[in-house]
C-alpha cells in the first residue's frame, strides 16, 4: 500500500534530483580520485576514473616543494581579513543607503551600481600602481585593502536592510538611540542571515582567487595556495595534473570545513530573523 501511494511526479523529481546532484558532484569525484593517481595514470589513455594504484606522491610533493604551511596561512590571512573588513564596510554603507535619508543618496547608489559594470581587469593596472607607490607590494595590506569594500556587497546588504520594518529604527530614535546604535543593535542582529551569507561568498571568491595573489605578490612566501601551485609547472609550460589535483583537494577542505562550520548557524540565523 506504501508503493501505491508514491506518485510518479515523486519518482521523477527523486530521479531528476539525483542526475543533478550526480552532474554536480561528478568534477569533485574527479579531483580527489586523480589526486591519488601516480603519473602514469594521470596521462594514460583512455583514461580511467579509479586509480589502480593509490598513491600520495602528489601531496608528498606539494609539501616537499612548496612552503605548504604558509601558503596556507596567507590565504586564511587574505580570504578572512578582506571578508572581515567587508563585512564592516559594507554593512556601514549599506545601512546609511538604505535607512538613512540624505541628499544625493539616490545618485550614489546608481554610482556603486555602475561599477559592477567596470571589468575587473579595467582597474588592475591603476590598482597596482597605486599599491605599488604606497610600497604596499608583498604585504597583507597590498592584499587586503583594495578588496576592503565591495560593491555587491553594498547592494547585498542595502536590499535586505530595506525589507526590515522601519519602524524599529523611528522607535529607537525615539528612545534617544544614535544611528550608531541603531546599526549595531537593531540592524545587525536582525541582518545575520544576509551577513553570513556575503562572508561565505567573499571567503570562497578571495580563497579562490589566483590573479590577485599573482599580480600583488612576487616573492614564494607571500603567496596563496592557489599561486603557489602555479610554482610546480614544469618547463615548457607541462602541468603535472595529478599535483595539481591534489593542490585543488587542499584547498578545498578549508572551504568544506568552514561551510560545515557555519551551516547550522546560518539556517537558525534564517528561523529567527526579525524576532529579535
Amino acid at each position: 500500500m506504501n508503493a501505491a501511494r508514491i506518485r510518479p511526479g515523486t519518482v521523477l523529481g527523486t530521479v531528476a534530483m539525483l542526475a543533478v546532484t550526480a552532474a554536480v558532484l561528478l568534477p569533485l569525484a574527479i579531483i580527489v580520485l586523480t589526486a591519488f593517481k601516480p603519473v602514469s595514470e594521470v596521462n594514460a589513455y583512455p583514461p580511467t576514473l579509479l586509480p589502480q594504484d593509490w598513491t600520495l606522491d602528489n601531496l608528498r610533493r606539494i609539501v616537499d616543494e612548496l612552503p605548504f604551511t604558509r601558503l596556507v596561512l596567507n590565504s586564511f590571512l587574505f580570504a578572512g581579513g578582506v571578508t572581515a573588513f567587508a563585512l564592516v564596510f559594507d554593512s556601514l554603507a549599506a545601512y546609511a543607503l538604505a535607512r538613512i535619508d540624505f541628499t544625493g543618496r539616490r545618485t550614489l547608489l546608481i554610482a556603486i551600481i555602475a561599477t559592477l559594470m567596470i571589468p575587473f581587469q579595467a582597474t588592475l593596472v591603476p590598482v597596482y600602481q597605486l599599491v605599488s607607490d604606497l610600497g604596499w607590494v608583498n604585504t597583507f595590506a597590498g592584499l587586503i585593502a583594495p578588496r576592503a569594500a565591495d560593491a555587491f556587497g553594498i547592494f547585498f546588504l542595502r536590499q535586505f536592510f530595506l525589507a526590515l520594518p522601519r519602524d524599529l529604527d523611528n522607535a529607537a530614535r525615539i528612545d534617544g538611540a544614535s544611528e550608531l546604535r541603531i546599526f549595531r543593535s537593531i540592524v545587525l542582529p536582525n541582518a545575520v542571515p544576509a551577513l553570513l551569507t556575503l562572508a561565505i561568498f567573499t571567503f570562497v571568491n578571495n580563497w579562490n582567487d589566483l590573479l590577485w595573489p599573482l599580480i600583488f605578490t612576487t616573492e614564494r612566501e607571500m603567496g596563496t595556495i592557489t599561486s603557489g601551485l602555479t610554482l610546480l609547472t614544469g618547463p615548457g609550460g607541462i602541468v603535472p595534473y595529478g599535483v595539481m589535483m591534489a593542490g585543488a583537494l587542499v584547498a578545498i577542505l578549508p572551504l568544506v570545513i568552514a561551510f560545515l562550520l557555519v551551516q547550522r548557524r546560518f539556517i537558525e540565523s534564517i528561523a529567527t530573523t526579525g524576532i529579535k
